[in-house]
Order: structure tokens, then C-alpha cells, then sequence
């Protein structure tokens, strides 16, 4: 008989756990551990529970304790780990100590807290977990004058507009140009219009230095453009694996300190790893990378199963992750943004000749009486014609056409490739071509000249 413990209770940890007890045989144990209140939750949603558009937490909640534990998990709630000793396989926990045979880190991500001055002051909050919803929830009720959300990512620019929503003066500070840097500057001036028609005050290329703090709350936002009132900030500025107890542990760390580990999402002979806090492979790159999203953890979780239920009854193993194209989306209003693939810096980064084509169109036939414009960007490799990345903003049902380019991209196609898909075409739903084969189209004429 062995013992699988598996550190955190959401996304992976959760998949992975599940995935375990479902194909061991009952005399394996499997045990979890969750330092929260919620398992198995989606914290992407937490901007549109804030918003309103969510009723509740709960709404959120894929699986609660109750329904693992009926599934014959024995999940500890409340519980959390603070070491790990590989040497003798025992996690040292708030409960006592527990031994293992297998072990699987899925500790998750936490928001960046930037050293600055006045950093931990009350009322400036980040938004990683349900918690940390309810915190900024409760206190959006406590009828705040001046919002400061710092950073415009994807948290970013989802809690602004959820303070917009509610009412709030709402202002947003981003270091660089054009918000949304992870778009090319043209496009985040899309972001930028739409952000401002909504009432927001945009500070681009603006560093936060420190917060005022008076009787240990916030009361301002220094930047390097100048003070702002403030009596809530809510730090967009990403997240970072949280890996402590892997590198106290002797594990190897990689990109934004998250947990090395194979195609299998093994990092040690006895220790798995999947989620937020593992480091992953672009696919397009070739580079390590950390991304934070529960699609990669969901999928992740499965292989963890699938591997370590083959280590024990010493089968050949199914599943592998093969890493990542970095595709997300969001919307801000009635803007949809997307992305997938590499930026052109990104691009030639690593070491590819970046061609970019830039066209606008409809996100249906444009004589259809509700086309609304969309633009699309791509970025293509010139010696081999490849497809590099693909970012899409526009109206409504705009920017899911970014899957179509995240497929072609996990393929390793080329642009001619992308013109010759057979994809489905009706006016009410889009135009005879595709915008994303509009885009190949526009690439393929730079590469012919």
C-alpha cells in the first residue's frame, strides 16, 4: 500500500488527486492537504463576482470538500505545509507530521508584492484566491473615493473594469506605454480608448515608487508622475510561484521561481509538481516559462495522475504536458482582447526574423447589420514562413477566433498553411475568409515581395 500526499486542494491538486483515487486501487491512500477554506474553485471569475455579473463565491466552486471527500478523497482542510523532509518523505504539517510514498506540490501562484514603501499597509489588496475576492468584495462596500488598480495585465485591466462597474473613480498605473503589455503597443491603444471612454484615468509610463500610509492604511499612490489619492489599491502586477517549501526542500527552481520538472511534471524521484507554481516550455520558443492559468493546471493535474499511477502499479505512463503557446483572453467591457504565440520583440528574442501585418476587419460579413470592427495582428517567421503569434481585438466574438491560431501554432504551421484551412464560414458568424486567415493572407503578401 502506499501514501500520496498531495500539497494544495484547487486546480491541479485537486485533478491530480482525483485522477489518483479514481484509478488506484482503494488500499492506496490518498491524501490532500488545502490550507483554505475552497477546493477546486476558478479564480478567474473572481472579477466578474466583484462586478456583479457572479452572484457568489460559491458560483465559482467546481467541487466543494464535501463532494471530494464523498469521492473518497481524505481531504484536510485548514491544513497547510510547512516543510519537506525528501530524505525520510515526510511532510511536516499545522497537524503534525505525514509521511508519504508520492508526493505532489501544487501550491499555486502568488500575487507580486513589490519591496516598496508603505507596501503593507491595509487596504491594498491582490487577487489570487477566493479570500482574497472576499477581502477586496468587502471592502469595495466600504464606499472607497479613489481606487488605484496598479498594473493593467489581465487581472489589471478585469478589476477596473469591475470597479467601473460598480461605480468607483477608478484610476490605473502601467510602467509602460500602452496598457496591456503583453500586446503590441498598437493594439493596447485599443485598450487604452476603450479604458478611458469608460471613465477610467489611464497613467501609462508611470512607476509606483510607494504608498502613503496614514494610521496604517492607504491614503495615496506615489508615481513617478506624481502622486495619486487612494483608500484601496489592487495590485495587478502578475504572479509568482509559490515555491517556498520546494526550494527549502532542494528542488530545482527555474523561471519566476517556479518548480523545474519534466514532460511528466516530475521534479524528483518521489515528487511531482503541476499548477502555478511549475515552470513550463513555449512551444514556439523553445524557452521556459511560467504561466499561471487553470487551463494548464487542469491538464497538468491529469498527467501527475496518470504518471504516478504508473510509477505504482508499474505501468507505462499515457500522458505527458507538452508544454504551452501562451494563449489567454479577456475582455474589457464590451472590448474583447486576445492573444497567442510570441510578440515580435518576443519573436526575435528567440531568434526568429519576425514579419508583422496588421488588418482590420468585421467580426461577421461587414454587410451583416451588427458587424462590429476587429483587428488582427500576426506575426510570422520570414525564412521558414512560419507562424510566430497571433492578437485579436475587437467587438463581441471577436476574439475567440484566437483559438484557430493557437491550433495552428501547437501544429507548427506555416502562414500558407493558415490561408489553406478548411473553416467553417457562414455571413452571420464571419466573412467568406476568416480574419485570422485574412491576417496569413496579409502576411503571405509581405513574404512574397
Amino acid at each position: 500500500m502506499a501514501r500520496v500526499v498531495v500539497i494544495g486542494g484547487d486546480a491541479a491538486g485537486a485533478t491530480a488527486a482525483s485522477g489518483l483515487r479514481r484509478r488506484l486501487p482503494p488500499e492506496h491512500e490518498v491524501v490532500v492537504l488545502e490550507r483554505g477554506s475552497w477546493t477546486s474553485y476558478s479564480a478567474c471569475g473572481i472579477p466578474y463576482w466583484i462586478a456583479g455579473e457572479v452572484g457568489s463565491p460559491h458560483d465559482l466552486v467546481a467541487r466543494t470538500p464535501e463532494e471530494h471527500r464523498a469521492n473518497g478523497l481524505d481531504l484536510r482542510m485548514g491544513v497547510e505545509a510547512t516543510a519537506i523532509d525528501r530524505g525520510q518523505r515526510v511532510v511536516a504539517t499545522t497537524d503534525g507530521d505525514l509521511s508519504y510514498d508520492r508526493l505532489v506540490i501544487a501550491t499555486g501562484a502568488e500575487p507580486i508584492r513589490p519591496d516598496l514603501p508603505g507596501i503593507d499597509a491595509d487596504g491594498i489588496y491582490g487577487v489570487q484566491s477566493l479570500d482574497d475576492g472576499q477581502r477586496v468584495f468587502d471592502a469595495l462596500f466600504q464606499d472607497p473615493e479613489h481606487v488605484v488598480v496598479v498594473g493593467s495585465g489581465y487581472i489589471g485591466l478585469e478589476m477596473a473594469e469591475a470597479c467601473v462597474v460598480r461605480g468607483l473613480d477608478t484610476t490605473v498605473v502601467e510602467r509602460m506605454g500602452t496598457p496591456m503589455p503583453i500586446l503590441e503597443a498598437s493594439l493596447g491603444e485599443h485598450v487604452a480608448d476603450a479604458m478611458r471612454a469608460r471613465g477610467i484615468e489611464l497613467r501609462t509610463g508611470a512607476t509606483v515608487t510607494g504608498f502613503t500610509v496614514t494610521d496604517g492604511r492607504v491614503t495615496g499612490v506615489e508615481t513617478s508622475l506624481g502622486p495619486l489619492p487612494a483608500d484601496l489599491v489592487i495590485l495587478g502586477l502578475g504572479v509568482t510561484a509559490r515555491s517556498a517549501l520546494a526550494r527549502d526542500a532542494g528542488l530545482e527552481l527555474g523561471v519566476k521561481d517556479a518548480i523545474v520538472v519534466d514532460e511528466r511534471l516530475r521534479a524528483a524521484d518521489d515528487v511531482w509538481a503541476a499548477g502555478d507554481v511549475v515552470q513550463s516550455f513555449d512551444r514556439v520558443s523553445g524557452r521556459p516559462v511560467h504561466m499561471a492559468l487553470g487551463t494548464h493546471a487542469n491538464k497538468q493535474g491529469l498527467v501527475v495522475a496518470d504518471a504516478i499511477v504508473a510509477d505504482l502499479l508499474g505501468e507505462t505512463p499515457r500522458l505527458s504536458f507538452p508544454g504551452v503557446v501562451q494563449t489567454a483572453i479577456t475582455r474589457f467591457c464590451r472590448l474583447e482582447v486576445s492573444r497567442t504565440g510570441l510578440g515580435e520583440q518576443q519573436a526575435r528574442d528567440a531568434g526568429f526574423d519576425p514579419v508583422v501585418a496588421t488588418i482590420e476587419t468585421t467580426n461577421v460579413a461587414g454587410y451583416m447589420p451588427d458587424a462590429a470592427p476587429m483587428t488582427v495582428l500576426m506575426i510570422a517567421d520570414r525564412p521558414s514562413r512560419r507562424l510566430l503569434g497571433v492578437q485579436i481585438v475587437g467587438a463581441e466574438d471577436a476574439a475567440l477566433r484566437i483559438d484557430t491560431a493557437a491550433t495552428a501554432l501547437a501544429a507548427g504551421m506555416t502562414v500558407d498553411d493558415v490561408v489553406m484551412l478548411d473553416l467553417a464560414y457562414a455571413p452571420p458568424f464571419g466573412s467568406v475568409w476568416s480574419p485570422v486567415q485574412v491576417a496569413a493572407r496579409a502576411v503571405v503578401k509581405q513574404l512574397d515581395r
